[in-house]
């Protein structure tokens, strides 16, 4: 009887937790707001209304900060980081004003990259990888039993906890890496670059960026994690498999 309700409440867990999963769609929405919107818009408002290059980069700016305040308008609780990009974004946006340059407002951009990335690589530091949250659905899949193996392989009670723990950090050390360099890129790019290029050559960089840590990743850290998960659940049967004859035993 315990063992079909215990049966019953791990099938329940697991449709859950495949509930839970994001759709592709889902998790490519805020990167067809942050780029595909700005970029077109920046055009539209050229193209079809004759704006100068910098009212042009300011009104397609808008739309990636008021989207950062509704997500925090919607949680109704401050994200950290989605506030550092807002007011990197605020910033940005008055000096560009200010100065009434379009190649700082460019720059800009690179900002909001460096404060993902640094934020990132401090979260390493102090041993809360901001990437892990992220990373950890795709690879449990709403599986009880992965679910229990990551648990013990993070908490280190279990016998490769180690490499996994240096794998989960590495997943977001490259990832962090690689959007600070992509903030190089486009800072540098902002400057050297004719302008009406570096707009659309700007969202190229972030595809590639975002591409090739995903690419990295994937070899580096998120497939080792993977099976080091699987070879944990595997072991973790096998203990449990070994045991039962002995209970019958006992009984």
């Amino acid at each position: 009887m315990t063992k079909t309700a215990n049966t019953g409440s791990e099938n329940y867990q697991a449709e859950q937790g495949k509930q839970r999963q994001p759709s592709v769609l889902e998790n490519l929405r805020p990167l067809i707001v942050d780029v595909a919107v700005p970029l077109g818009s920046y055009y539209f408002f050229k193209g079809a209304f004759g704006m100068s290059t910098f009212a042009a980069l300011a009104w397609s700016s808008v739309v990636p900060a008021v989207r950062t305040v509704w997500s925090i308008a919607k949680e109704r609780r401050v994200n950290g980081l989605a506030a550092l990009i807002l007011v990197v974004n605020v910033v940005g946006l008055a000096l560009s004003f200010v100065a009434g340059d379009p190649r700082l407002m460019l720059a800009k951009d690179g900002a909001v990259s460096s404060t993902v990335g640094i934020g990132i690589l401090v979260s390493v530091a102090l041993g809360k990888p901001m990437m892990t949250a992220g990373l950890k659905p795709f690879l449990l899949k709403g599986d009880p039993a992965r679910e229990a193996a990551w648990e013990r392989l993070a908490a280190g009670t279990a016998a490769r906890s180690a490499e996994f723990l240096r794998k989960e950090r590495l997943f977001s050390v490259i990832w962090g890496v690689i959007l600070v360099a992509e903030c190089v890129a486009r800072v540098v790019g902002a400057y050297t670059i004719p302008v009406d290029t570096m707009v659309w050559l700007g969202s190229v960089f972030m595809v590639v960026a975002i591409t090739l840590a995903m690419v990295v990743c994937g070899g580096a850290a998120a497939e080792p994690m993977a099976c080091l998960i699987s070879d944990e659940v595997r072991r973790q049967e096998e203990e449990v498999a070994a045991g039962e004859p002995e209970l019958a035993v006992a009984a």
